[in-house]
């Protein structure tokens, strides 16, 4: 039975993962590795927490006797590392909480993973999991290749571009068996309320303020996080050793107009007045050193693998908007921290 380790399992996109693998793969055993932190949610993952292929596992990247002694008792075959701080506002407070985890954590992965596979690397991968926010800021026009040269603005994308740099010089230099895939934004269900799409809906659905950065003209190629998920899935399989993929959604909106079409799927959905929620709309301060305009071109990934996005925007958003206005439960429990009590009530363990 193959081990995979899914480092930040307990998070959107790596529940969506680790649930996708759990279910397909029956002959694989995963290991979900999650620190826990306010991003980390096991509720996430209520519907495979018990299968007989699916261990947790909580405990911290940045820990390196921790992680040495991980991969020593348990012999990991691969490694999906979807751990990381990746909220932008958070890194422009703390960057020091970046550097850690995306760097230093990474390092400590590359390590143990090096040091296990020595002699051996045949049929052994580390799948390192990042984002489009590397290549920096676009014009008008123009879009982010594989080949673009990095040009990160933010404390978190300079701490994922360093982590990128690592993951190849390892494959370089040691040998490392890696791939590396470059995403842009996702959207979907069990994503935190601290990022645009969930927070908009749960404010519209209180009648709370939505914020809008500077003049909302903020543009980005917005990925539905199950077609992430499954591009992950097909790129961790067929993908070529010590290639990189950029996985995109084809398909950019400006924030203003993203949330005004939100606004109107929310009107229909609470069966308010057209235009109600839009009212909600306040404009705010300006991000420092916001990025204009994120865009990926996805031709490798679709050339070379066959991927490609499985459905529109706009039926993704609604879909996204329907399952947040059925797991009210869940919403509640992520607003009010409530869902950090989980992994206590669960395992038994303070």
């Amino acid at each position: 039975m193959q081990k995979i380790l899914v480092t930040g399992g307990a998070g959107f996109i790596g529940s969506h993962v680790v649930r996708l693998l759990v279910n397909k793969y029956p002959q694989y055993h995963i290991y979900n590795l999650d620190k826990l932190t306010y991003a980390g949610n096991l509720e996430n993952l209520r519907d495979v927490e018990h299968a007989p292929n699916y261990t947790f596992l909580k405990g911290d990247i940045v820990d390196t006797n921790f992680i040495n002694q991980l991969f020593s008792q348990h012999q990991f075959d691969a490694v999906i590392h979807l751990a990381a701080e990746s909220h932008v506002d958070r890194s422009i407070v703390s960057p020091m909480d970046f550097i850690y985890t995306n760097i230093i954590g990474t390092v400590n992965l590359l390590n143990a993973a090096k040091t296990t596979w020595l002699g051996n690397m045949a049929g052994k991968l580390f799948y390192h999991v990042s984002t489009d926010e590397v290549y920096g800021s676009l014009g008008d026009e123009g879009f982010f290749y594989e080949t673009t040269a990095y040009d990160p603005r933010s404390p978190y994308s300079s701490s994922k571009a360093s982590s990128d740099h690592l993951v190849s010089a390892y494959h370089h230099t040691y040998g490392l068996p890696i791939v590396m895939t470059n995403c842009s934004n996702n959207y979907g269900s069990y994503q935190f309320p601290e990022k645009l799409i969930p927070l908009a809906i749960n404010n519209i659905k209180n009648k709370k303020a939505v914020p809008i950065y500077g003049d909302g003209k903020y543009t980005r190629d917005w990925l539905w996080v199950e077609d992430h998920a499954a591009a992950i899935d097909l790129v961790f399989h067929t993908g070529k050793v010590g290639q990189t993929y950029n996985i995109g959604g084809h398909n950019e909106w400006k924030n203003i107009d993203l949330i005004n079409l939100l606004c109107s799927i929310m009107d229909k959905k609470l069966n308010r007045r057209e235009g109600e929620s839009a009212e909600l709309i306040t404009y705010v301060k300006d991000r420092a050193g916001h990025d204009r305009r994120y865009a990926i071109d996805a031709t490798k990934i679709k050339n070379e693998l066959n991927w490609q996005p499985s459905i529109q925007f706009e039926e993704g958003l609604e879909r996204t908007v329907d399952w947040y206005l059925a797991n009210d439960e869940w919403l509640q429990h992520v607003t009010s921290g409530q869902y950090q009590q989980y992994y206590d009530q669960q395992y038994g363990v303070k």
